[in-house]
C-alpha cells in the first residue's frame, strides 16, 4: 500500500535485547525473523528496491552476564545480515533498541569502516539519539542550550559513524 502510494515503506523486524541471552542466540532468532520477514515480503511481491529495512542489531541482553565486545556485535551483525538481506534492498537503518548512545555509534561505525557492503548502513535511532540531550535538558529552560550542544553531538558523531568514520579520539575531542 505504501509503495502504491510512492512511500517508501520502513520494515521494521526487531528481536528485543531485553533478558538474559547472550548474543548467538540473538544471531540465531535475528537470522530467522529476517528470513522469515523477506519471505513474506517475496509472497507478497514488494519490490525490495523500494524499502528501508529497520532491524536490530546483534546483541547480546541486557541481563546477559557476558556482554559481547563492540566488535563481535559488527561482525555478527553483518554476518547475519550478509545470510538473509538480498542486495536489491538499498539501506539498513538500524535501531539502538536500547544500547547507549555511544555504543550504538561505536557498533555502526565498526560495520561501515569494514568494507564495501551490497546496502547503505545507516541509524534510525531514538533514544540513542535523544538520550543524551533529554538529560542535559533535564526539564529545564536554562538548560536548554546544553541540551541542543548534546543533540548536535550526538548527531555528528552518528553521521561520522554512518560513513565508518567515528571514533573514541573524536567523541572524546568533538
Amino acid at each position: 500500500i505504501c509503495q502504491a502510494g510512492g512511500i517508501v515503506p520502513m520494515v521494521e523486524p526487531e528481536v528485543l535485547m531485553d533478558g538474559d541471552h547472550d548474543i548467538d542466540k540473538c544471531a540465531e532468532v535475528t537470522e530467522w525473523v529476517l528470513k522469515e520477514q523477506f519471505h513474506q515480503l517475496h509472497y507478497a511481491r514488494i519490490p525490495l528496491e523500494g524499502i528501508i529495512l529497520k532491524p536490530n542489531m546483534v546483541i547480546s541482553g541486557k541481563k546477559c552476564a557476558k556482554q559481547a565486545s563492540a566488535e563481535e556485535v559488527a561482525e555478527k551483525t553483518l554476518k547475519v545480515l550478509k545470510r538473509c538481506v538480498p542486495a536489491a534492498v538499498p539501506g539498513i537503518a538500524f535501531l539502538s533498541g536500547g544500547q547507549s548512545s555511544v555504543d550504538a555509534t561505536k557498533h555502526l561505525s565498526l560495520m561501515n569502516a569494514s568494507g564495501m557492503l551490497p546496502w547503505k548502513l545507516t541509524f534510525s535511532y531514538g533514544r540513542a539519539l535523544q538520550a543524551d540531550a533529554l538529560k542535559a535538558w533535564g526539564g529545564k529552560a536554562e538548560n536548554v542550550a546544553a541540551a541542543r550542544k548534546a543533540f548536535a553531538h550526538r548527531a555528528k558523531m552518528n553521521a561520522l559513524a554512518a560513513n565508518g568514520k567515528w571514533s573514541d579520539a573524536v567523541e572524546k575531542a568533538a
